[in-house]
């Protein structure tokens, strides 16, 4: 079963996330004290563990938060799952609503690697329900109805 590796927060944009051990997630708004929580459809962004991996075996020097992601999961590829998926651990429900995003300032990562996997690989969701997630939690993921 997917879970979560790590949660990340900063209080400023545009500053790399440091890792909690655990967080509260509000109603349509986000995770308390992050600087990207707010009323929008980007209230949490997403991240897999096997992405980062993968791209620290090309020589990355990352660690979780470097990317802006608030959750790392290991066991889910969320780039494959469609728009409109949900994600529930505890009492916390996710909807994803957008897969990757437009880079308009080229990141630290960027312009040592010549690339960032957030722009496609990482995915973002809002909060349907809050409540307090933990490093090590369960995530279960609900597909999207047809």
């Amino acid at each position: 079963m997917p879970n979560i590796i790590a949660i990340c927060t900063s209080k400023k944009k545009g500053t790399a996330k440091k890792a909690v051990k655990e967080a509260r997630f509000i109603e349509e708004h986000g995770i308390e004290n992050d600087a990207h929580a707010g009323p929008w459809r980007r209230q949490v962004s997403l991240l897999s563990l096997e992405k980062i991996e993968d791209f620290k075996s090309r020589g990355a020097i990352v660690v979780f938060g470097c990317f802006g992601e608030n959750l790392v999961v290991d066991g889910l590829d969320f780039a494959r799952l469609p728009v409109g998926t949900r994600f529930s651990s505890g009492e916390v429900l996710l909807e994803m609503t957008q897969i990757g995003k437009e880079c308009h300032d080229k990141c630290r990562i960027y312009h040592a690697m010549g690339e960032c996997i957030m722009p496609t690989q990482g995915v973002f969701a809002r909060v349907l329900k809050g409540g307090v997630l933990r490093e090590g939690d369960a995530v279960t993921v609900i597909p999207v109805e047809a």
